[in-house]
């Protein structure tokens, strides 16, 4: 069964009217201690605009240009213009499922609820609940990853021949991200979401304006728009470039950023939407055609990377421009690496905290403590380990993200209101998931063909 949204004395009212009068409203005491301390039903659909931006519009946008070197410029444009229609349809119809079973009498907080209440109880234990707890840690993993290597850049830019090494790196921002883990809730982290906005649009901005300096200047590299490879190679690069861009797009964590949204929660989380993809559109398009017009097939994993001139004999911009840029990133993948920790709080919660005594007393503030504290050590050993974890992100986004928010949201859809089957709706659903089917399963053959390719220059803790 799902599980209801908490709720004050001040939300009960709103709480009633959402639910036809009729539902019982749960008090405290009859919630999971996930649901009562991480997952607080307070927010208002601005807030939940900010969660749903970090979430996805995150450092991961840099490699958009390295993506379009895959796809080419027809077939990197239509990738991207499609991941934004059917992930925005996609999260829309995930939040009218929610909104529906709310005014039922049951506010499903978790897509693993969503999954238990809709499809059956082995389909959220066994499938969504493990997959989203794999695509929610890799974040994390990768998280602490790309802020280890954007203070190494930081660093490489101010000492050219320094020494530290890039474990050193991620092991510093693992230190930070182990303070932020400890936020209470992820509505107390709406603050440092809307700042995590305003970074992105910052360094979206600089990478845009980098890439067209680049491109107009003199000593502009050449550029090559061609395919590199054998046909094959194409194929496999190309199903690659494309679960690039659905990992970009994915969020994952849907159910849980509507959990946070104060009662009644209709039309909110439409709101949020608008916002969120008002920001993608402003950000993912001017740095994936920009980078990939300055670069064309050299664009690197990061074009932060063609930049600084890795490979080249020096860093292509002044170095106080690609350091404020760096920093911009830094902070805002410190944001997104929060918002997808909450999961994983939320679940330690669950069995460790005790729902029937205060958030802050003794006996659920050292659990929370030790639980937390140990998900980051974790996660930074295995980053520092594993710096190669972009292969592995590929793998994850094919075989996890896709699953969850391109083919869940449409099958929740059509067993929740059952559209007529001669009608454009239920079509149009069947076709997502099929064809995203399809590309989960290509793109999960093309990611590991690509470590089996990397695996020659794999090792711990390697320097990259």
């Amino acid at each position: 069964m799902g599980t209801e949204a908490p709720t004050s004395g001040g939300d009960v009212a709103a709480r009633e009217k959402e639910n036809g009068g009729g539902a019982h409203v749960l008090s405290p005491a009859e919630l999971d201690a996930g649901a009562l301390f991480v997952l607080k039903s307070r927010g208002s659909w601005v807030h939940c605009g900010y969660h749903l931006t970090t979430s996805i519009v995150a450092p991961a946008l840099l490699s958009l240009p390295f993506a379009l070197r895959a796809l080419g410029w027809v077939g990197g444009i239509i990738s991207l213009i499609f991941g934004a229609f059917v992930t925005f349809y996609s999260y829309n119809l995930l939040s009218l499922v929610l909104e529906h079973h709310a005014m039922l009498g049951r506010r499903l907080l978790r897509f693993r609820d969503m999954a238990t209440h809709i499809l059956g109880p082995r389909w959220g234990k066994y499938f969504v609940g493990p997959i989203q707890f794999g695509v929610c840690y890799g974040a994390v993993v990768s998280g602490i990853l790309l802020g280890g290597q954007n203070l190494k850049y930081m660093y490489l830019l101010s000492n050219s021949n320094g020494t530290m090494k890039l474990h050193q790196f991620i092991i510093i921002f693992g230190v930070l991200i182990l303070i932020l883990a400890q936020v209470p809730s992820f509505h107390s982290l709406r603050h440092i979401n809307l700042l995590s906005l305003v970074l992105a649009l910052a360094y979206s901005a600089c990478v845009t304006a980098a890439s067209l300096h680049v491109g107009y200047s003199k000593n502009a590299p050449p550029r090559n728009y061609s395919l590199k490879g054998s046909d094959i190679s194409q194929l496999f690069s190309a199903f690659n470039g494309i679960s690039i861009i659905a990992t970009t797009y994915a969020c994952g964590i849907v159910p849980e950023i509507q959990a946070t949204i104060a009662a009644p929660v209709k039309g909110k989380m439409f709101k949020g939407l608008c916002l969120c993809y008002t920001v993608i559109a402003v950000t993912f398009f001017s740095v994936a055609i920009s980078g990939y017009w300055a670069f064309g097939n050299e664009a690197m994993g990061t074009v932060l990377s063609n930049f600084m001139g890795l490979g080249a004999n020096k860093p292509l911009l002044p170095s106080w421009f690609l350091t404020i840029t760096n920093a911009f990133c830094l902070l805002q993948v410190s944001a997104v690496t929060g918002v997808y920790l909450q999961p994983t709080n939320e679940a330690f919660e669950k069995k460790f905290a005790d729902p029937n005594k205060s958030q802050f007393s003794i006996r659920n503030v050292v659990p929370r403590l030790i639980t937390r504290s140990l998900s980051v050590v974790i996660a930074t050993i295995f980053a520092a380990m594993v710096p190669f974890f972009g292969d592995l992100m590929a793998l994850i986004g094919a075989f996890g993200f896709i699953p969850l928010d391109f083919i869940m949201p449409m099958i929740f859809y059509n067993v929740t209101f059952k559209p007529s089957k001669g009608g454009l709706v239920f079509w149009l659903n069947t076709l997502i998931v099929a064809v995203s089917s399809v590309l989960a399963a290509m793109g999960g053959i093309a990611s590991i063909r690509q470590i089996i390719l990397d695996a020659k220059t794999y090792r711990l803790f390697a320097n990259m």
